[in-house]
């Protein structure tokens, strides 16, 4: 008997060429949609990113090219209570938060794996580019062939439990390989372009979005220096992120970078290059997929999307893990993900929350 696939289907290319690959290695497989917010509850006009009508069709034009079922669900509430609420949560704190892997952890390797139980899938499937390989202790998650496209670094809350039951077909290809797969096999999305955004902030502009989502109109403040100077004033504090350069609006003998945000005290405190820099960082919310023998053990580390690993020491701490690198590392943000690697191996990862000076 087949084993029977829930493919996860945006609409895009890379999850259809992964429906593709699997129904061609024998795999039984059903096309499912997330629905997960509507523009007009988010004040956003026109359509997003994602979860369009058009993706809707999409996703749907190429299961009935593969002749297999698909299915829409609509997952808005949970999304907007474990995605968005959360981002607006973090960005009032002061955090960078990171929706895209608050999205996979609880929705497509949550709701997902639930609803595949129920339709009697055998495994999930997404279009990610990493691997699963398989050992004697267990699947593991690697990196992707393609360094470029390569997503471990939003599945590191993955469990071990959810690996085993998760597929991801794309993970020895290129991205050119898949659109060439999609072009001969006549799918409508073959040379779609790729969202670089958040879904639900497609504009960029997250202190608008937190404006019209809350209702609140953000408060300006003051723009100050490490010693509390005040240089000149902000149009918001959630607006600025660390490492910020551009947009603040102060002249001074060299760029200056936003280093930290008060929320209670609406300042931001802006340093010299030099200021951004730390030694050392404690993650919390720690999930393990594979865990070294023994800690301290030596890995790498990223603490931000596209940042190239960095050398460090992985230790325990009550309530986390802390790291410390081997060169002091560039504005390592709250809120955002400190993702283990061994080689090409994930390890884990947690959420940043002290950065501690170098």
């Amino acid at each position: 008997m087949n084993k029977r696939v829930l493919v996860a289907m945006s609409g895009g290319v890379d999850s259809s060429v992964a429906a593709y690959l699997l129904k061609a290695r024998g795999y039984d497989c059903v096309g499912v949609t997330m629905r997960l917010f509507d523009n007009a509850l988010l004040g956003l006009e026109g359509e997003s990113t994602c979860c369009s009508v058009d993706d809707v069709q999409d996703a749907a034009s190429v299961c009935a090219r593969l002749d297999i079922p698909h299915v829409v669900l609509d997952l808005s509430l949970r999304f907007r209570t474990c995605v968005i609420n959360k981002f607006v949560a973090e960005y009032s704190r002061g955090n960078t938060p990171n929706p895209c892997i608050d999205c996979n952890r609880f929705m497509k390797f949550t709701c997902l794996l639930d609803y595949a139980g129920e339709a009697g899938c055998d495994f999930i499937a997404t279009g990610h580019y990493v691997r699963r390989v398989d050992t004697d202790k267990g699947p593991e998650l690697w990196k992707a062939r393609d360094a470029a496209k390569d997503q471990s670094y939003v599945l590191a809350q993955l469990t071990p439990s959810q690996l085993s039951r998760s597929l991801f077909p794309l993970g020895e290809l290129k991205k050119e390989e898949v659109r060439a797969i999609a072009e001969r096999e006549g799918f409508i999305n073959a040379r779609k372009k790729e969202s670089q955004d958040i879904c639900f902030v497609p504009d960029g502009d997250y202190l608008g979005f937190m404006e019209r989502y809350t209702g609140k109109m953000s408060v300006p403040g003051d723009l100050i220096d490490t010693a509390g100077r005040v240089l000149g004033r902000h149009r918001g504090a959630m607006g600025y992120t660390v490492g910020q350069r551009r947009g603040l609006g102060v002249a001074a003998e060299r760029p200056l970078y936003v280093k930290s945000k008060d929320m209670e005290r609406n300042t931001v405190t802006v340093c010299f290059e030099e200021g951004l820099y730390s030694r050392s960082c404690l993650v919390s919310d720690f999930n393990w997929i594979t865990k070294p023998d023994t800690l301290p053990a030596r890995c790498s580390a990223r603490t931000r999307y596209r940042q190239p690993e960095r050398e460090c020491v992985a230790e325990s701490f009550e309530d986390g893990v802390r790291l410390t690198f081997a060169s002091p590392q560039r504005a390592i943000a709250t809120g955002q993900a400190a993702v283990l690697y061994d080689g090409d191996k994930v390890l884990g990862g947690g959420t940043i929350v002290v950065a501690e000076p170098a």
